[in-house]
């Protein structure tokens, strides 16, 4: 097999189906583990927020959906050298990645007959479930099986711990300016850690909100998780913010990136680490996450 995979979340999937060996192209957000980029070709490229605010980016991602500019790139030569007979692809979010139809496109106008796996989670369990799909069109349904299991053990660990206990209301941030509330799979998440999410769409797309709303909801605990961001951004991000948010709220960054947003093996992470802040217990706090007050 050839793999080229093109969103992160895929990359990690192949990963942990044992498959490292067989992927021969990725996108240029894959950073883990640790980080698959050097020695595979890059066939996706996407715009250059670097050093740009959150407002900045937020205004230059509409100005582009709005004059009908693509916001990921697919180098066509790469891929067609990549040779690829397996494509990792999405059409959860054309914000988030590149769109399933881009690569059906370049399939047929490079004559290319490569198996295209789309991948759409919208909840916890479709999340996992695209684990298993992925494994079944790899050729290693049992490898995927077991991971699967492995993953829904830990979950079950942390539901058995926190299952007695009063949850939290928790709002959780997926974006600071305008301020987005959380939606996908990220409700489940929190409700798996033995939150309550509040002003969250399980399964429906992440829409924006305000601070009057915010505010209104009266959390108990908000976790910053910007998309697109590891901890040290949702730690900026979340400083520039702490205004607006209610003062009895706790405020919590987290790497979004690697626990949240993408929908891989590692939302499971995601879970441990919530459940560390909504239900400390003295455990340690997850290395992943920072109180910010």
């Amino acid at each position: 097999m050839r793999i080229v995979s093109l969103l992160p979340s895929a990359t990690e999937i192949v990963f942990a189906l044992g498959l490292a060996e067989e992927l021969v192209g990725v996108t240029f957000e894959c950073d883990f583990p640790p980080d698959p980029r050097p020695g595979r070709q890059v066939v996706v490229g996407g715009l250059d927020t670097h050093g740009l605010s959150p407002g900045a980016i937020d205004a230059l991602v509409r100005e582009k959906i709005a004059a009908g500019h693509d916001l990921y790139r697919l180098d066509e030569e790469r891929f067609r050298t990549s040779d690829p007979t397996h494509v990792l692809t999405q059409d959860l979010c054309r914000v988030c990645a590149l769109p399933a139809d881009e690569a059906d496109s370049a399939l047929a106008r490079l004559g290319c007959d490569a198996d295209v796996v789309t991948l759409d989670p919208h909840t916890l369990d479709e999340v996992l479930a695209t684990i298993i799909d992925a494994g079944s069109s790899l050729g290693v349904p049992d490898r995927a099986a077991t991971v699967v299991e492995q993953l829904r053990e830990r979950i079950a660990v942390v539901t058995a711990r926190v299952s007695s206990r009063d949850r939290p209301n928790v709002f959780v941030l997926e974006w600071s300016d305008p301020p987005f509330l959380s939606g996908h799979w990220v409700p489940d998440l929190v409700t798996a850690a033995g939150g309550n999410p509040i002003l969250s769409e399980r399964g429906s797309r992440s829409v924006p909100t305000d601070w009057t709303t915010i505010a209104q909801h009266d959390p108990d605990i908000v976790v910053v998780a910007p998309c697109g961001f590891g901890l040290d951004g949702a730690i900026a991000q979340a400083d520039t913010v702490l205004g607006k948010l209610p003062d009895r709220a706790e405020v919590w960054a987290i790497d979004a990136d690697g626990l949240v947003v993408r929908p891989g093996p590692r939302v499971v992470d995601g879970v441990e680490a919530f459940s560390l802040i909504f239900h400390p217990d003295g455990v340690a706090v997850h290395p992943a996450t920072r109180q910010i007050r």
